[in-house]
């Protein structure tokens, strides 16, 4: 299960996030995109569970919670849509 990892700290590191998530299973994948011009992180991630009942436990669990100082909105990541 992929998750999107919105409103994080500017500040916020791969490992912070990752430990944050590996409570609940097993992650497979990460994304933490970086702004082109400053290279800092741009204040959302990807977290990818092997199963759906990790994410759904990080879903319930983290969505609206503290990660400092910021409320988390934790989601089902949605497939991109194709540009027109």
């Amino acid at each position: 299960m992929k998750l999107f990892v919105g409103n994080l700290p500017f500040s916020a590191t791969e490992i912070e996030i990752r430990d944050l998530f590996t409570r609940f299973g097993n992650v497979t994948d990460f994304y933490l995109p970086l702004d082109r011009d400053s290279g800092r992180p741009r204040g959302f991630a990807f977290v990818t569970f092997d199963n759906r009942e990790s994410g759904e436990a990080a879903v319930k669990e983290l969505d609206g919670s503290d990660f400092s100082g910021r409320q988390l909105r934790i989601s089902e990541a949605e497939e991109r849509r194709p540009r027109t």
